[in-house]
Order: C-alpha cells, then sequence, then structure tokens
C-alpha cells in the first residue's frame, strides 16, 4: 500500500517545530538525530546535532519533518514543504518515481539507504517529492 504524508523541512529547529505540533495535536513523536544514524559519517559535524527525521503519528495524523540537511545547496523559503510517498516495494516506488519525474527534475535519484531505498525529485509544477520504500522490499 502506498501513503502519502506531508513532509516539512526547518532550518534547524525542526525539533522545536514537532514538539510544539505535538503539544497542539497529541500523538506519538519519534525524532533520530543525524549523530545516531548510520548517515552521520558521511556528514558534516556541523550536521550532527540536526534531526534526520521527524515523525508525529496518531490515529488521524501522519507527519514527518527534517531539519535542512543540504550545506551543498540553499534553502528556499516557499520550497520546505514537500509530499512523501512511502511504498510498499521497491517496484511501486520505481515506477510512480517514473511518472512524476517526466518533465521534472531529479535531485536525487533512486537509491539504496541505510533506512531503505530514497529518491527525491520537483515535478514539472515545481512540486517537491521524496520517496522511501522499506529496505529489502
Amino acid at each position: 500500500m502506498t501513503t502519502l504524508t506531508p513532509y516539512l523541512l526547518f532550518d534547524g529547529n525542526c525539533r522545536q517545530a514537532m514538539e510544539f505540533y505535538k503539544s497542539c495535536l497529541g500523538g506519538e513523536l519519534t525524532q533520530l538525530l543525524v549523530k545516531d544514524s548510520p548517515v552521520k559519517d558521511t556528514m558534516p559535524a556541523s550536521e550532527h546535532e540536526k534531526i534526520l527525521n521527524a515523525r508525529l503519528v496518531s490515529e488521524n495524523l501522519d507527519l514527518s519533518a527534517s531539519d535542512w540537511l543540504r550545506p551543498d545547496r540553499a534553502r528556499v523559503p516557499g520550497n520546505t514543504v514537500c509530499l512523501y510517498l512511502r511504498a510498499a516495494t521497491f517496484q511501486e516506488l520505481r515506477a510512480v518515481f517514473a511518472r512524476l519525474s517526466e518533465g521534472g527534475i531529479v535531485t536525487d535519484p533512486l537509491k539504496e539507504m541505510f533506512f531503505g531505498v530514497y529518491g527525491a525529485l520537483n515535478d514539472q509544477f515545481g512540486v517537491r517529492w521524496m520517496f522511501q520504500s522499506n529496505p529489502g522490499n
């Protein structure tokens, strides 16, 4: 089953924002710091205290977020909300990725990461999409 989740990108204050949203909306909040993940060895030390991924979930809510983790690219206000598509299988993910990338710009080709397959693109209308499937799917 494919799911679609809003994904927010923050300028170093993801932890505070997600804790605020939890206080307003309830739910269970999980947060992973860069330094507590396998990706830490590929990131500059200045990024290690930032949130790699946060997720706020309740019965009727699923909201994901992270701090901006691309020191080589400028964070553009207004392009800090993404649509985060999770797919049950890699084949499902690859098919949707291919269709949405037509006429768009692939910024992160699909590739295997420690948490599964990941990729990102800006579609032909300028909407930012991020993609993920679980490891081994």
